[in-house]
């Protein structure tokens, strides 16, 4: 499993599948190769979803983002 964290706090948000982070590799910009990090908007979870992002990962970054405008995500393999 990969676990996610806030990468501001190192806070745990939740674990997702690779699938799941093949979607965000597939979805999301990378500044290089083995970036492990995300910045996020609400745009941008809004755009996911419009992607068909699985429902057990939007779940789990519609409450990391919360009522914040933007949440940096890194993630890691367990």
């Amino acid at each position: 499993m990969i676990q996610l964290r806030n990468k501001e706090t190192g806070s745990i948000l939740g674990s997702i599948s690779e699938e799941d982070l093949q979607f965000l590799v597939d979805n999301l910009e990378e500044e290089w190769e083995e970036d492990a990090d995300y910045y996020l908007t609400r745009a941008t979870v809004d755009m996911l979803k419009s992607r068909g992002a699985p429902e057990t990962l939007m779940k789990l970054l519609e409450r990391a983002i919360g009522d914040r405008d933007d949440i940096e995500i890194e993630w890691s393999r367990t």
